[in-house]
């Protein structure tokens, strides 16, 4: 393989490169848990804090459910047995969600809300797959789709307030910690997931339709951006959209990705829908899950045709 083919592997398709994966994995649950830990004790979270527990425990109990079962029925050997390392890199893909679930949304005191989100994060992975190459991966980013389901099934539940990121902070504060923010994503983009063209892509996209509907609908152009200044809006455009399980590992196919979803974002502001944000990303997901069945059957099709040789 040639420097440039292997170094385009590396960056670009971290799938290919099982460390570079976990050291992503690891990165991002450290910094989600230390910004959980920092939110309660510091920074002003709204949510108790047995909820971020009963969250990662559902998450955690789910994940534990759904990969026994299916050991058991294909008789294989669970991915959490082993030693401890092989147990701790299985859970941490269940952290994440539900982590992200208890930070992002606020059912008040209630804590079962927590538990249906975060086990609906990880139940999503196992019920909503797409054919890629000979295996299937799951179309959905987790803590979104569980995220997004219980704020549509549930009306009454909303999403934790922007300002609880830095509500009890002061001064300089408030750009140290949305810049660290964006720094460590940055760094978790740069380094190990490659999705730095899908990040771009989703900036540029919001800032294409927000100066659009100021335009058209004649308000200050400002106004449309001032979900940009808050750290939640950083969170979702370095943590949640950029997944890399379930975006194109193409950068060209990543910006097309994250244009899609800055396009149907601003369809959606322009319908007066709330939570925009993530059933934007909810869409184009599905979107895209329908596009790999299509692409799937359309290589199956093409395969079974029989090639006829002209003499």
């Amino acid at each position: 393989m040639k420097l440039n083919e292997t170094i385009t592997t590396l960056y670009f398709y971290p799938r290919h490169n099982p460390k570079l994966r976990l050291y992503a994995l690891w990165y991002f649950v450290v910094l989600i848990f230390v910004w959980t830990v920092l939110g309660h004790t510091v920074l002003g979270f709204e949510q108790s804090w047995l909820q971020p527990v009963v969250a990662v425990g559902s998450a955690c109990l789910t994940q534990f459910l759904l990969e026994w079962t299916d050991a058991r029925a294909n008789n294989r050997t669970p991915r959490y047995s082993g030693d401890f390392m092989d147990a701790a890199n299985f859970f941490i893909t269940a952290w994440i969600p539900g982590l992200a679930v208890a930070m992002l949304i606020y059912p008040n005191e209630l804590l079962w809300p927590m538990a249906f989100a975060a086990a609906l994060s990880i139940a999503s992975k196992v019920i909503f797959r797409a054919p890629v190459g000979i295996g299937s991966q799951h179309i959905f980013n987790p803590s979104n789709f569980g995220i997004t389901l219980t704020l549509l099934m549930f009306p009454w539940i909303g999403l934790a307030p922007p300002y609880q990121f830095t509500e009890n902070v002061t001064g300089l504060w408030h750009w140290i910690i949305p810049g660290f923010v964006l720094a460590t994503g940055i760094v978790n983009h740069a380094l190990f997931t490659g999705r730095l063209p899908l990040c771009m892509a989703w900036i540029g996209g919001f800032l294409a339709q927000a100066f659009l509907r100021s335009w058209y609908f004649d308000i200050p152009w400002l106004a449309p951006l001032i979900p940009m200044t808050s750290a939640a809006f950083i969170l979702f455009t370095l943590y949640m959209i950029p997944d890399p399980a379930t975006t194109p590992l193409d950068p060209r196919r990543q910006v097309v990705f994250g244009l899609s979803v800055a396009a149907v974002y601003g369809l959606l502001q322009v319908g007066h829908m709330v939570f925009g944000l993530f059933i934007a990303l909810w869409l184009v997901c599905a979107m895209r899950g329908v596009g790999l069945y299509l692409l799937a059957y359309r290589q199956r099709i093409a395969s079974a045709i029989p090639l006829t040789v002209n003499e």
